[in-house]
């Protein structure tokens, strides 16, 4: 464990926290004691008076949701960041570091690509995009934390991606692949942190169970109803939820905002998410999943490991 001296408050790395979903956890977690990085590539052009705007709209940036933070008498700095760039995400790590004396708790991967469509009408130029964006960029991320967690001997990763069903790729074959992947990063990590014995680090993959009201249902010509959405605030507190629970629980899941608060949280009036009061938003995620985990054998035999008498890259 790191013998530097750590700032009283936690320490978060949103990635993606310029509007929507990624907004509302950078807020709340502020409202818990957190320093927040509030990081994303959308910002602010120099010398914009720092009004609060629509949260879902492209004029809040990392410098508008930092304002809000702040004038709440929370600690934020917004940090700009193209996921697609692993120098930026290694400078985005650094520079947290330099703002929050070398200590990073928590990382929040909400960065993502969208694109839905049949396999035939997703453009190859699109799907590239999606796979820089959402595994390759949380891989990047991953490699740029993972050994300042293990310098201090603790850390969480919480993953915006689904458990793994097939309805998920339905019509959407390019997006699913990208969201599986960040799903299966979340399992393998897992593995990797109890195989290491690095019990107090945890990876938790995140995904709604109804819609959410975001920027991307708002721009989504033929999206929910408002009567079928919830307000970001349910995704929020299962990322708190998950941040107070014991990491050996947490390690390797792939949980549903409203599953976790039910099961892990006590919750069981969900109706003041409703962004249409009274409202009784339609799930659109299946009551139960495939379980994909089978016995493991004591003996597996010769591991592979390609870092091991091989040149690097």
């Amino acid at each position: 464990m790191s013998t530097t001296a750590l700032p009283t408050k936690p320490v978060a790395l949103v990635i993606g926290a310029s509007r929507g979903i990624g907004r509302q956890i950078a807020l709340d977690l502020a409202k818990n004691n957190y320093t927040v990085i509030v990081a994303a590539k959308t910002t602010s052009p120099p010398g914009t008076n720092l009004k609060i705007p629509n949260p879902n709209s492209q004029h809040s940036t990392i410098h508008t949701v930092a304002q809000e933070i702040t004038s709440q008498g929370g600690t934020a700095y917004p940090l700009r960041v193209d996921v697609r760039s692993p120098t930026q995400i290694t400078s985005l790590v650094t520079s947290t570091l330099a703002l929050t004396n070398n200590r990073l708790d928590v990382v929040v991967y909400n960065s993502g690509a969208i694109w839905w469509g049949s396999i035939r009408n997703t453009p190859l130029k699109r799907f590239q995009l999606m796979q820089q964006v959402n595994p390759e960029g949380l891989y990047a991320v991953v490699m740029a934390v993972l050994e300042v967690f293990e310098k201090q001997g603790w850390g969480r990763v919480v993953v915006v991606s689904p458990p793994v069903y097939s309805r998920f790729w339905r019509g959407k074959g390019g997006y699913a692949m990208g969201k599986v992947a960040m799903s299966v990063l979340t399992k393998a990590l897992a593995m990797d942190f109890v195989r290491e014995g690095k019990m107090d680090m945890a990876v938790t993959s995140l995904w709604p169970a109804t819609a959410i009201e975001s920027a991307a249902t708002e721009m989504n010509p033929g999206g929910s109803l408002k009567e079928d959405l919830r307000k970001p605030t349910i995704f929020s507190d299962a990322v708190l939820g998950i941040l107070n629970t014991p990491a050996h629980i947490v390690n390797g899941m792939l949980a549903l905002d409203e599953d976790f608060l039910r099961e892990y949280c006590g919750v069981e009036d969900f109706s003041k998410y409703s962004v249409v009061p009274g409202a009784s938003p339609r799930r659109i995620m299946p009551k139960e999943f495939p379980v994909l985990e089978v016995a493991e054998q004591d003996d597996e035999g010769v591991r592979m490991d390609s870092s091991k008498g091989r040149a690097k890259l």
